[in-house]
């Protein structure tokens, strides 16, 4: 079964349970005045389309100590001057598709590389059943990437939250419970859903955040990781 998705309509229904709203950055739909409170409140920001799309399409702001915007889509940067100029460019470049504006979070890096971790969360077909962490791994983005769909290397995820010396396996416990207690909430609007892919940002003082959860997540950097198991599991999920 297909589940929308919607950013906005996702991130809703997190924000509704106090304890998820707070692992949630800031977000509002992307309109002229909501980006120009954001601007006010947040010298960086991240344009998502509302539909997903694989990473591609993001757009990261920075404001500079001139007050100019630094604009970078995937490797692709340029700078505009002023809101206004930032504002006619958004308007011609992304006015036929529905965005949302987002707090930009600065993620731990490793090797001066941003990184999320993938958490997969999975119940079985029979009513009720619970909700299992099934697998975890990191993504590390690439050099001259922000996002890090465009990932250089997966790692497993311990390992990274060693490596860029944020945390260890309590931090990786915390971020899994943030991630079922997401799937539940998720659920209670998507009966049938049965998987989710979180993807969840460690920032660079350790706090745990949801960047968003994905109904058909990629399988494929699991089967890539040394530890066979969590892909064998996730397949038994799908299957049961």
């Amino acid at each position: 079964m297909l589940f929308q998705r919607d950013k906005w309509l996702q991130y809703r229904t997190l924000q509704s349970v106090p304890l998820l709203a707070e692992r949630l950055p800031e977000t509002q739909l992307l309109e002229k005045e909501s980006l120009t409170n954001m601007l006010l409140h947040y010298p960086g920001l991240v344009l998502k389309p509302c539909n997903g799309s694989y990473g591609r399409d993001i757009v990261f702001i920075e404001r500079q100590r001139s007050n100019t915007y630094r604009i970078q889509n995937e490797n692709h940067t340029i700078t505009l001057l002023n809101t206004d100029q930032l504002l006619d460019w958004l308007d011609k470049s992304y006015k036929d598709r529905t965005y949302v504006v987002q707090q930009r979070l600065h993620l731990a890096r490793i090797r001066n590389k941003p990184f999320d971790l993938r958490i997969m969360v999975q119940r079985k077909k029979e009513a009720p059943s619970k909700w299992k962490v099934t697998g975890a791994y990191a993504k590390v983005a690439s050099r001259g990437y922000l996002v890090t769909n465009v990932a250089s290397r997966t790692l497993p995820a311990l390992k990274a939250l060693q490596l860029a010396r944020v945390g260890g396996r309590t931090l990786l416990v915390q971020a899994e419970r943030t991630a079922l207690l997401a799937a539940k909430q998720l659920a209670e609007h998507n009966p049938d859903l049965r998987q989710v892919g979180f993807d969840i940002g460690i920032d660079q003082k350790a706090r745990i955040w949801i960047i968003e959860g994905n109904y058909r997540p990629d399988l494929r950097p699991f089967r890539h990781l040394k530890d066979s198991s969590m892909y064998r599991r996730i397949l038994w999920y799908q299957k049961h």
